[in-house]
């Protein structure tokens, strides 16, 4: 799946979505002055901008595998710590944080297990690791109508439900493999509204994860019968609104006893 794209085309088809979750993610997890936190996977920085407004940038890192995401987020947050890197293996020394943070980067480790355990090891002990993935198995996520519409016409179509953390409970699942204590899982939802459906469709075609890379495979007649699908599934006029559920583990690192 494709995330080496440009910054922009990234935000135009997630950034309405994951600008608000962080903020929900950002006050369920109670960041506040003082914190050292990591945004692991920052991608083009929804999260990473809510950590600076909160703690300031001298007090945020943040990692991400795709060089045009991280080369986006050194230039918004010149004073952050912003490094490239995967979740499997963070460069940062353990302890060093007060918050290990993903926002729906977990289903698209390699390695979530590993990921999640190197989050905990570079928290400082008794430190907090937390993450949120979209209900994509449950159907409440962002994607589902053009899923959904996808299947129907192709039912060997490969969508989100499997990934990790996308089912009710598997969040928790990996937490609890990784070592982490004290969980609290809970639910985020966001909601967001497009003026029609070119704007609502348009973010599809620009190559962006599972969902970008789907419709680039297509040719144009099947480009054309899914659009149509899409449409007839929402509404024919008028703005569309979307709701949107991310499952959301909170968990500890060990204490010292």
């Amino acid at each position: 799946m494709s995330f080496e794209v440009q910054a922009d085309a990234y935000g135009r088809f997630m950034g309405r979505y994951s600008v608000p979750l962080a903020t929900r993610f950002a006050d369920l997890v109670g960041v506040s002055p003082g914190q050292r936190a990591l945004d692991v996977g920052c991608g083009t920085g929804a999260l990473t901008a809510e950590l600076v407004q909160r703690l300031g940038a001298a007090s945020v890192s943040a990692v991400d595998p795709s060089e045009s995401f991280v080369a986006t987020a050194r230039e918004r947050f010149p004073d952050a710590d912003v490094r490239g890197g995967a979740a499997e293996r963070l460069p940062f020394a353990d302890g060093t944080f007060d918050l290990a943070l993903a926002q729906l980067v977990v289903h698209f480790m390699a390695d979530p297990v590993a990921g999640l355990r190197e989050m905990a090891r570079v928290a400082r002990p008794g430190g907090l690791v937390a993450a949120c993935v979209w209900d994509h198995a449950g159907g409440a996520g962002p994607l589902a109508v053009f899923w959904r519409a996808a299947l129907e016409l192709d039912p060997a179509a490969r969508d989100e439900s499997g990934l990790a953390g996308a089912r009710e409970g598997h969040l928790a699942e990996l937490f609890t493999a990784a070592g982490l204590r004290d969980l609290e899982p809970a639910e985020l939802t966001v909601r967001t509204t497009f003026a029609g459906f070119a704007e609502w469709w348009e973010p599809f075609t620009l190559g962006v994860g599972p969902a970008g890379d789907y419709v680039r495979t297509l040719d144009e007649p099947r480009r054309d019968a899914l659009r149509e699908r899409c449409a007839a599934l929402l509404p024919a006029t008028g703005p569309i609104e979307v709701t949107a559920m991310a499952w959301t583990v909170l968990g500890r690192t060990v204490s010292p006893l």
